[in-house]
């Protein structure tokens, strides 16, 4: 590998534009483990799309990734990326998120959005979250690298679900990776190709966005049980805007006790 980033010059970047590119970050043999694993587990756990609007009709997502394998231990302390991530937040941010995207041949390009959008505060706001994209596999305008735009980040609203933004693809080779604002408007790009795009979403957020006490670890699961549904959720057993705090898709609520949410998840209502 070349000499390490210059970390300072690449958070600087996403103050002003919003984001950037770490190009070549990744060994190429982390690369190819990665590629192998995703496609093993695809096979595996008979991942197929979801088909809704926000996570696409031919996307393959696989979520909760620290679960499924060795390999993926190495992506959200990277030597190349965490340092960067650290300057945008702090050294006591926390992983956020780890999944894959593919997206396949004949996918539209995914709604513009910002991914601290359903975080009710008012904006622009210092980074409450800083997301990367590891990019698998080559990212073109034409196969759907992740389009952006730039200098978003500053802006005083979120954008419009389902409008049309006038945006630019965040090309990138396949090794590389992309960093951006929690702030920035964005979305995946449409695949216009015949190959597959093939991505991993390292999500970060602020360490200060968790309770004081660990709830969910300090209180034992069968007295958790015995709550009140209202108290389950104060504890955090529930998601926040039908999203924040879920495990594949699901509420711990769920996962836990086997209840029913009141509600689905966000990209799917």
């Amino acid at each position: 590998m070349t000499a390490l980033p210059d970390f300072d010059a690449h958070a600087a970047r996403i103050a002003e534009h919003g984001y950037t590119i770490v190009e070549n970050a990744i060994e190429p043999d982390l690369v190819g483990e990665l590629d192998e694993t995703l496609r093993r587990l695809e096979k595996d756990l008979g991942i197929v799309p979801t088909d809704n609007p926000f996570e696409g009709a031919n996307t393959v997502r696989i979520y909760n990734l620290l679960a499924r394998g060795k390999v993926f231990e190495r992506i959200p302390v990277h030597d190349r990326v965490l340092p960067i991530v650290d300057r945008v937040l702090d050294s006591g941010c926390l992983v956020s998120s780890l999944s894959s995207i593919a997206i396949d041949p004949g996918e539209a390009a995914q709604p513009i959005h910002a991914d601290d959008q359903l975080i009710p505060i008012a904006k622009p706001h210092v980074a409450t979250v800083c997301n990367t994209m590891w990019a698998i596999t080559d990212f073109t305008d034409a196969n759907g690298a992740t389009r952006i735009i730039p200098g978003s980040h500053t802006r005083d609203r979120s954008p419009t679900y389902l409008k049309h933004y006038d945006s630019i693809a965040a090309e990138m080779s396949r090794g590389s990776v992309l960093i951006w604002h929690g702030s920035l408007w964005h979305g995946g790009g449409a695949n216009s190709t015949d190959t597959r795009r093939v991505g991993i979403a390292m999500n970060y957020c602020a360490g200060f966005m968790r309770q004081q006490e660990n709830q969910q670890l300090g209180i034992p699961p069968a007295t958790a049980r015995a709550f009140s549904p209202r108290l389950q959720e104060l504890c955090g057993f529930g998601i926040y805007s039908g999203l924040i705090g879920h495990i594949d898709k699901r509420s711990p609520i769920q996962v836990l006790f086997g209840e029913s949410p009141k509600s689905g998840i966000v990209w799917d209502v």
